[in-house]
């Protein structure tokens, strides 16, 4: 694309230099991949800011920086280089919108489904992907564990990726025949301005409950982020919200979409009725229009009912017939890391996502629901280093209370020492049922061989995680693979 037609699609303050002589073949925010022809975003971000990096980008070739400090590179480096300075307000809406451009507005050819909230996103996201394709339509999934083309996995390592990738990665669902596209929405992304000139035909609101406060520092703050997605959809769209979350009124108070409810409330358009769930799965009726639609699922857990009813009034609404959306729901393979079981003879591991405090009471929740007391109950649990740390004692409290059993142990210590961590979690704690492994590949392993041959342990915080990062390094670690490991060694 020629540089002069995308800036004459987007808003500037100012362009200094020849754009019509420029040819644009790729947009970057990170200086070490700027080649001949790219455009390099200057993002002023919270570690550092990427104005620093703009004589890099020139150096390397770019044909453009965009920049909302102008006065952060002398005007005399762009006349050097022959690289076109352009000035703009605000760097991260500029990347949303020239993306959106770039790629030839994309999400305007896909039936974009956006999703937020602080839990269930990614398994409402994988049974909305498998309805749209049992109603014969090739769907794309942006979220937290990959991106999908189709049946086709791309890495993933946010749960919204940068405006440039969404756009590149919406662009190649339209070359590959995709007509349908989920998301998963983060507030971070939501307030980043990630998202803003998307095409989002419907959105879905799951749940909200204490999340980021690292970031959002205050719950207002956080609502406030996920509310921007329901103020962006337009008259056209629809909303899926929960309508037993008592914050769903404030997040869906001015979006001008039509407005569809689920839960067990009695006025709910999708009523959610007569869940039961065990260690093989959930069953459960929704009512709507008069009509009763029963499904029966292997995702385990009260919470996944919800999740699945979600998934099923957002096909309906686009217009899927709902027998087709009940088989989509029904037929949903397990979701990695969401209430996953393994087990060896009698004993079960179960490994969960669960990072929050209500989250990882929901899911011991689900357990003690299960087990009714017949099974005893031990949590592997940690928290990660540099986020919210309030969570902590909260979380320690939570798993000594729940479990027969505790142990307590690293997640993602990041650049924190993880016995710091760990001395949080304990200041929570007031019994005397816990055990402190650091090591937690130590931790899974005592977990398993110091438990009751019928007993369930529940690995909580990581999920589909296949990494763990200490000191700013990542290595392979994978809570699903270790424990599998380690049940068979048991159970020899």
């Amino acid at each position: 694309m020629k540089l002069n037609e995308l800036l004459n699609n987007v808003r500037v303050i100012q362009v200094i230099g020849n754009a019509e002589s420029k040819v644009i073949d790729s947009l970057t925010i990170d200086s070490r991949t700027v080649g001949k022809n790219s455009i390099f975003f200057a993002i002023d971000g919270f570690k550092t800011d990427g104005h620093k990096f703009i004589p890099d980008a020139i150096n390397q070739g770019a044909s453009a920086v965009v920049m909302q400090n102008a006065a952060s590179v002398p005007d005399q480096i762009f006349s050097h280089s022959g690289c076109v300075e352009i000035v703009v307000e605000d760097s991260r809406k500029a990347l949303s919108e020239f993306s959106n451009i770039f790629y030839n507005e994309p999400s305007k050819k896909l039936f974009l489904i956006g999703i937020t909230g602080t839990k269930g996103k990614t398994t409402t996201a994988f049974y909305i992907k498998n309805i749209f394709e049992s109603a014969g339509y090739k769907t794309g999934l942006i979220g937290t564990i990959a991106n999908y083309i189709g049946d086709k996995e791309v890495k993933t390592t946010l749960t919204t990726p940068q405006a440039h990738e969404i756009n590149s990665l919406l662009a190649q669902m339209v070359s590959e025949g995709c007509t349908h596209c989920v998301m998963e929405v983060s507030s971070h992304a939501l307030h980043l301005n990630r998202v803003i000139d998307l095409n989002f035909r419907c959105g879905v609101f799951t749940n909200i409950t204490s999340d980021h406060m690292d970031y959002h520092k205050t719950p207002e703050h956080y609502l406030d982020a996920k509310k921007i997605l329901f103020d962006m959809i337009p008259g056209s769209g629809y909303v899926i919200y929960n309508g037993d979350d008592p914050k769903s009124s404030k997040l869906i108070f001015d979006t001008r979409a039509k407005k569809f409810s689920y839960g067990i409330m009695a006025n709910a358009e999708f009523r959610v009725q007569n869940i039961e769930f065990n260690l093989d799965g959930t069953t459960f009726d929704v009512e709507y229009k008069g009509k009763q639609f029963h499904f029966k699922t292997s995702l385990v857990g009260h919470f996944n009912a919800y999740n699945a009813t979600a998934a099923f009034a957002s096909a309906v609404i686009a217009g899927v017939d709902p027998i087709i959306a009940g088989k989509g729901v029904n037929t949903t393979p397990q979701v990695p890391g969401r209430f996953e079981v393994v087990s060896k003879k009698n004993k079960k591991v179960i490994i969960d996502y669960s990072h929050t405090s209500d989250s990882l009471q929901q899911a011991l929740n689900a357990i003690h629901h299960i087990v009714k007391k017949e099974r005893p109950i031990y949590t592997v649990f940690g928290c990660g280093g540099d986020r919210d740390r309030s969570k902590r004692p909260v979380m320690g409290k939570i798993a000594a209370e729940m479990s027969d059993r505790a142990y307590v142990t690293s997640d993602n210590p990041r650049t924190e020492d993880p016995f710091l961590i760990i001395d949080e979690i304990l200041k929570g704690i007031q019994t005397n049922n816990y055990r402190v492994i650091e090591n937690r590949e130590e931790a899974i392993r005592a977990s398993i061989y110091e438990s009751e041959d019928n007993a369930v342990i529940l690995i909580a915080g990581k999920g589909h995680e296949n990494y763990q990062e200490i000191n700013g390094v990542r290595k392979h670690f994978s809570d699903k693979e270790t424990a599998i490991k380690y049940l068979e060694e048991w159970a020899k």
